[in-house]
């Protein structure tokens, strides 16, 4: 190979590099975005939390061991996306696809009982309607399960692109971008469980 080629070729890889860099870059500015949302919808449970009109409180409608296993879950699939990009970091196609299977499995599971607990609410009378704490309640519960649904369908998609074209520069930028969001539900989650579930049941 000529050193025109060679260095044409390490200039392609340099700007693959750079374009994946700067993408992560401004992923890391959307979670900046969306911290802010779930910030201002924290700082409204807050102020609301206390305003339960004929409704019930927390401790009259929160189920710690229901929601420990939720939080389990979620924690778990944390650490299943970690082992997905050390895969990824070791060219490990395999182990990418089976590692993102099994986190959209347990991320499907955390909705699923998420989902149920939300109907189980509205059939006890207890929607979003009721009262301003569960208003509060509802949209700052159901905004996280939202961001984790679109999470699990970007995860679907990214193991179907792998699976065809498998781990290059754009789907490791992608890999990347989505441990980031996954990670930052989970440290979203652990607040809300705290500030939400365990601060409300006592």
């Amino acid at each position: 190979m000529s050193s025109q080629a060679m260095h044409h070729d390490a200039h392609g890889d340099h700007g693959h590099h750079d374009a994946g860099a700067m993408k992560v870059f401004g992923f890391w500015i959307y979670i900046m975005t969306d911290l802010i949302i779930f910030a201002t919808l924290f700082a409204t449970y807050a102020v609301l939390h206390t305003h339960v009109a004929d409704g019930p409180d927390g401790k009259e409608i929160f189920e710690l061991p229901f929601v420990l296993v939720e939080t389990f879950l979620l924690l778990i699939s944390s650490f299943t996306s970690g082992l997905a990009m050390l895969a990824m970091h070791k060219g490990n196609k395999a182990g990418v696809v089976n590692w993102l299977i099994v986190t959209a499995l347990l991320g499907m599971g955390f909705v699923g009982m998420e989902v149920y607990e939300f109907h189980h609410l509205i059939l006890e009378g207890f929607g979003p309607d009721k009262s301003a704490f569960l208003s509060s309640f509802f949209t700052l519960v159901g905004t996280h399960g939202l961001h984790v649904t679109c999470g699990i369908l970007w995860m679907l998609l990214l193991i179907f692109q792998i699976s065809k074209k498998g781990l290059t520069d754009t789907n490791n930028t992608r890999l990347q971008c989505l441990s980031l969001f996954w990670h930052f539900l989970d440290i979203v989650w652990i607040c809300v469980f705290t500030v939400v579930y365990l601060m409300g049941a006592m």
